[in-house]
């Protein structure tokens, strides 16, 4: 891993992130919990810093809905969707929109995922993809719902 962090394009990932998220793979909740953890307190030193920050605030809203803060990620999620709307940039407003959609299905908050994930999947700016639906873990919560596949489905190459 880079030693800045695991970008996604422009949203701030501690390496600790991405660590959290291997040792969810591996089932090591405790591991994956004191990462994410550790993401979580570098990433709000970013915000405390920039509180108008949106990549950073929907970084925070990821790593809350991993450590389970439904109230505090969907406030976050929100917070940084509004301060940077797909109609201010295409690109960035995409992936806030992806990025709120992963809240909403690390939260359980279904319905709500599968809208802005259908949003985003139409935005020309959206990094959305076929392959990306299929093998991302973060989409893991929405597995096996028959609107989850049908949007894999329509990103499906033809």
């Amino acid at each position: 891993m880079p030693s800045d962090g695991c970008y996604e394009e422009n949203i701030p990932f501690p390496n600790s992130w991405c660590r959290g998220l291997v040792a969810r793979l591996r089932g090591d909740q405790a591991a994956a919990r004191a990462e994410f953890i550790n993401a979580r307190e570098e990433i709000e030193q970013i915000v405390r810093n920039q509180p108008d920050y949106a990549a950073a605030l929907c970084a925070l809203g990821v790593v809350d809905a991993a450590l389970g803060n439904k109230a505090d990620a969907t406030r976050e999620g929100k917070r940084a969707v509004e301060l940077m709307p797909v109609s201010k940039s295409a690109i960035e407003g995409a992936m806030l929109t992806h990025y709120l959609a992963v809240i909403y299905a690390l939260t359980g908050e279904k319905d709500r995922a599968f809208e802005r994930l259908a949003e985003a999947a139409k935005l020309p700016g959206s990094q959305i993809t076929y392959g990306h639906l299929r093998l991302s873990p973060l989409w893991d919560p929405l597995r096996g719902d028959p609107r989850f596949e049908a949007i894999v489905a329509s990103l499906a190459p033809k």
